[in-house]
């Protein structure tokens, strides 16, 4: 689902809104060119019924008279936010078999309804548009006739053509102000893009961020489920846990203290004069304590001597 949500942002979304803007900027170089052009006839600047691309916008003068018995009307406009009726009226150029539709403006409906709209002048006028391209046709909504008048859903002279049974140029005039039967002014679009650019930018964000996110995701549930893997596997084997080294039982052996092996010669030596002065110190005390018998102490004495000697050596 993720994988086909960013295809369509990269193949469609982000496409769709680019090719807007890139519309835009088309239609706003030629209103810049158009405009800064002179009006001139339209048999130069549209010589044929056929539609020029980079003829749109230009300011054309043409001479004629107004077919007001085909004359349509555009209903469920809206301009200047405001709901508005566009009138759109047949011109006959004179000097030749050419009928151009003519858009002389707007009327405001009252209460839903379409009111009296003011005819165009009679007779031969010369008559100032700029040249416009015909809106696409809705296949769902084609012509029909409300309170017996000609209604269609778009500006294509190819709907009227048909409903009236008159050919037309493939494009149409939209009237200048101030000009023999204009009506409500449709004013120039504003020159900037609009949003397109950036919903298209962010369209293709939203197409590189949706995987990046996912896998953003996976990467985090996968590490924390191998993290509660590895505590729950350390909780069932304590050894594991025990360090390096380490034993997992204290040892019910008791140490071994060093023997006399062990002990230097100098300890020897000290251990052997403890000895032989806690004898003589005993052998003090005894003669001090035994009156009567010192000869017999003072042989002691000797033999414990002598035995010590022989014992630990001289």
């Amino acid at each position: 689902m993720v994988a086909a949500f960013a295809v369509a942002c990269f193949t469609l979304l982000a496409p769709w809104q680019l090719g807007k803007n890139s519309d835009t900027e088309r239609r706003n170089d030629l209103i810049r060119t158009a405009t800064s052009i002179e009006t001139a006839p339209l048999a130069e600047v549209a010589p044929s019924s056929t539609f020029v691309p980079s003829s749109e916008w230009r300011s054309v003068a043409v001479t004629g008279r107004y077919l007001t018995d085909r004359q349509a009307l555009v209903r469920l406009r809206n301009i200047d936010q405001r709901p508005a009726v566009e009138v759109l009226t047949p011109f006959a150029v004179s000097g030749s078999d050419r009928v151009i539709l003519v858009n002389r403006g707007y009327v405001r409906p009252v209460e839903g309804a379409v009111p009296d709209i003011p005819a165009p002048p009679a007779g031969e006028q010369t008559v100032d548009g700029r040249i416009r391209a015909a809106e696409s046709v809705s296949t769902d909504r084609g012509t029909r006739i409300e309170n017996g008048a000609l209604t269609v859903a778009t500006i294509n002279p190819g709907l009227v053509s048909a409903a009236t049974s008159t050919p037309m140029d493939d494009f149409y005039l939209q009237l200048s102000p101030d000009q023999p039967g204009s009506l409500g002014e449709i004013s120039l679009p504003q020159l900037d893009t609009g949003p397109y650019l950036s919903y298209g930018l962010q369209w293709l964000a939203f197409g590189v961020m949706a995987p990046l996110g996912v896998g953003y995701f996976l990467f985090t549930e996968i590490r924390a489920r191998r993290r509660a893997a590895a505590e729950a596997s350390a909780s069932a084997d304590p050894a594991a846990t025990t360090p390096a080294g380490a034993d997992s039982e204290p040892s019910s052996e008791p140490a071994i203290a060093p023997g006399p092996a062990a002990e230097s010669r100098a300890q020897r030596r000290q251990h052997r004069r403890d000895e032989l002065r806690a004898a003589a110190g005993t052998t003090v005390t005894q003669q001090v304590g035994d009156i009567g018998h010192g000869r017999r102490n003072v042989d002691e004495s000797r033999d414990v001597r002598d035995k010590l000697t022989r014992r630990y050596g001289g």
